[in-house]
């Protein structure tokens, strides 16, 4: 698709992308869609009155984060979508004319969190993850619990913790049991990981004592957006009986500043992995609803060279997006405009695809070699975990950016 930008349809923000975020200008956190290597100021795109005829209320682009927009629902983002779209494809739109005004440069810009974040849920839905950690710290013959291939497992997280993308991460402490110890001790973890995940941001209210069917799931989904989920696994191996993760998750996850939409996210779609034994009704599903996402982590020593230490694929996940909102609110639980449900970790088959370090060293048990000559069986301070996503075919890409961690004591 041409545009006035001469943005290729290769590039990860190209114009069958489209993404959102929010970004500081004069100080003041403000509504921005990404092309190439420039964004576009919705709030003065929408002063100008470039938004008049799309029925959209001018002070969504006036607030501080993306909530109030994608309330407006999913004609709206449509509408805009198309609107941006045809305005970047014609030298003569009002677009191009105020194009000094509305176009900042992104890759110098300060980016924000694009959303308010009043819940968070981290589902566990990549067989391939849970069964790897079921073989380490439970019976290999019997890796998944009974439960595991008849619902979406998950658990509220701690929104409070979320951060953007390039935000550095302490250290957490908290209570761990060395090996053959009878008593805790407290002190730093010693096992920090990332958790290589996506998330979708909820996009529709619903009321207490509702349920959203599978069917109408995605009507729900506002976009994705690339999530590290990162870990303490001293601490959590202590914790986590009998009621799961608690301070070793909650300190803190990091979210990349770009909400890819769902409309984008299209041409990308594929089958589902094969679930046995049939599910229940209620999530049993039609057509293709996962979608074809490569995924990459990098850990970066720091004063070192990046080395590439996961690819994986969103696909490979075994409970899809529709049927991890569907179960969320089976039980008339409401969410909200803005919530985050993050997929748990996902991992392929091969070792190279594994998504976190726990998986990697396989416990601690092997080195993870980096280009530096250095090894990892986990994150020590100073090192830099980077995310990336994209989707391509042989028309177009569509990437999510990145989500940037750094561990610092």
């Amino acid at each position: 698709m041409q545009n006035w930008l001469n943005v290729s349809d290769f590039h990860d923000f190209s114009i069958h992308n489209l993404p959102y975020g929010v970004f500081k200008r004069d100080g003041k956190p403000t509504p921005c869609v990404a092309i190439g290597d420039w964004m576009i100021d919705l709030r003065k795109s929408s002063e100008l009155g470039l938004f008049n005829g799309l029925s959209i209320d001018a002070s969504v682009f006036n607030a501080t984060t993306l909530n109030d927009f994608i309330a407006t629902g999913k004609a709206s983002w449509s509408a805009l979508r198309q609107y941006l779209q045809t305005a970047l494809s014609d030298s003569n739109s009002d677009l191009h004319k105020h194009r000094d005004t509305i176009l900042v440069d992104r890759l110098n810009a300060t980016m924000v969190l694009p959303i308010h974040i009043g819940d968070y849920t981290d589902f566990y839905s990549s067989i391939e993850h849970a069964t790897n950690v079921g073989k380490m710290f439970r019976d290999p013959a019997n890796a998944l619990l009974p439960n595991w291939r008849h619902i979406p497992v998950g658990y509220h997280g701690r929104a409070s913790s979320i951060v953007v993308s390039g935000t550095d991460i302490k250290r957490p402490n908290g209570q761990t049991i060395p090996p053959d110890a009878t008593q805790p001790v407290f002190g730093p973890s010693k096992r920090v990981d990332f958790e290589l995940e996506m998330a979708f941001i909820v996009g529709r209210q619903t009321e207490l004592g509702s349920a959203i069917p599978v069917s109408q799931a995605e009507d729900h989904i506002f976009g994705m957006t690339v999530f590290n989920d990162w870990s303490a696994r001293d601490i959590q191996k202590w914790e986590y009986v009998p009621l799961g993760p608690f301070l070793a998750k909650n300190f803190a996850s990091t979210m990349a500043p770009w909400i890819v939409t769902m409309e984008a996210l299209e041409p990308f779609r594929c089958a589902s992995v094969k679930q046995e034994p049939a599910v229940l009704p209620y999530l049993q599903y039609e057509g293709d609803k996962n979608f074809d996402i490569s995924l990459e982590v990098d850990l970066i020593p720091e004063g070192s060279g990046p080395t590439t230490i996961s690819k994986s694929n969103f696909k490979y996940i075994y409970w899809n997006m529709a049927q991890q909102l569907a179960h969320h609110t089976v039980n008339g639980c409401n969410v909200n405009v803005g919530d985050v449900m993050a997929s748990g970790t996902i991992s392929g088959k091969d070792e190279n695809s594994y998504g976190s370090m726990l998986e990697l060293s396989w416990g601690g048990k092997k080195d993870i070699p980096l280009q530096n000559g250095d090894t990892r069986k986990f994150i020590l301070d100073g090192d830099t975990i980077t995310m990336r996503a994209f989707c391509q075919d042989e028309t177009r890409r569509v990437g999510f950016g990145e989500s940037v961690g750094k561990i610092v004591g």
